[in-house]
């Protein structure tokens, strides 16, 4: 249940405004407004500190740059993020074992891993991290740290799902009020040789824990089954529409060896990309049942 002075309450006229003013003054208009150079991602500086949260704060993500280059160093990653309080990883089954996904293509070589989209050369459209996952492995947060680039291709769009939301109520506060029923989308089924890996999974597609503003989406057709009724079925004709336009607010941005994005599972896409078997690309994916926090207020 949100409370009912919270913004994000389709039916809150009066907080609304207030924050959605606040949310778009002096909002970056460039993807390199959002890096921050790190000397030492293990160990902020509360200068690095500060401009990093800073941005979290404005637009739930921020790009730290580093001098690791090339370097295979998952713990940096991992330290990187606990600094601002992320520490439960979410282990899902393709993770390496320590919790975190080293996603490097594997479509070439018939590993198991080569069947899912983020572990292959082809493009990903907007999605957030974890939309299947059921309410009690929420993703929240997430690290994408580049280790290798492709030799072409694999640039991602970010977009702040809070932008998503503006746009969408601004339009209809009718499309927000569908996105957060409890059975707004359905996630079908995953099956393996076992049977059924994961059950359906039904549930709000916008919703708010804790004051904070969580999407769950996918632009696969395929991968979510929506509401048949006629509100749903507005509301996500009006939010692909919105993504397929490009709008204000969305960051195109090719991560080089050694940059990483930390955010709270904003929407984002990745384009198709090319690499070599002796070079191949290789991003740190760390996705958290925590939100981003500013441990040094």
């Amino acid at each position: 249940m949100i409370p009912a002075d919270s913004p994000f309450h389709p039916d809150n006229e009066a907080g609304y405004p207030a924050w959605r003013a606040a949310k778009l003054a002096d909002y970056p208009t460039r993807g390199e407004d959002l890096i921050v150079s790190v000397r030492d991602p293990r160990n902020l500086s509360d200068t690095e500190y500060q401009a990093l949260w800073r941005l979290i704060a404005k637009t739930n993500m921020a790009i730290y740059a580093t001098d690791l280059g090339e370097a295979e160093d998952k713990e940096a990653v991992g330290r990187l993020a606990a600094q601002f309080g992320l520490t439960h990883l979410d282990a899902n089954w393709l993770a390496d074992e320590d919790g975190i996904s080293s996603l490097t293509p594997h479509d070439e070589d018939g590993q198991k891993r080569g069947e899912f989209i983020p572990y292959t050369h082809q493009p990903i459209r907007w999605h957030t991290d974890g939309y299947y996952n059921p309410p009690q492995r929420r993703i929240w947060a997430m690290a994408l740290h580049c280790a290798r680039a492709a030799d072409a291709g694999g640039i991602n769009d970010l977009y702040d799902h809070e932008l998503a939301y503006i746009a969408l109520r601004d339009a209809d506060p009718g499309h927000i009020r569908a996105l957060m029923a409890d059975d707004a989308m359905t996630i079908p089924a995953r099956t393996d040789e076992a049977g059924v890996a994961r059950p359906d999974e039904a549930g709000p597609a916008f919703a708010v824990e804790d004051g904070r503003l969580h999407l769950r989406y996918t632009a696969r057709t395929k991968s979510i089954a929506w509401k048949q009724n006629s509100a749903t079925l507005a509301a996500v004709r009006a939010l692909d529409t919105l993504l397929a336009s490009t709008p204000p607010g969305v960051f195109t941005l090719g991560l080089q060896p050694g940059m990483g994005v930390l955010c709270n599972n904003i929407l984002h896409t990745r384009s198709g990309f090319t690499d070599s078997p002796e070079h191949r690309r290789l991003l740190y994916r760390a996705r958290y049942h925590d939100h981003l926090k500013n441990l040094r207020a």
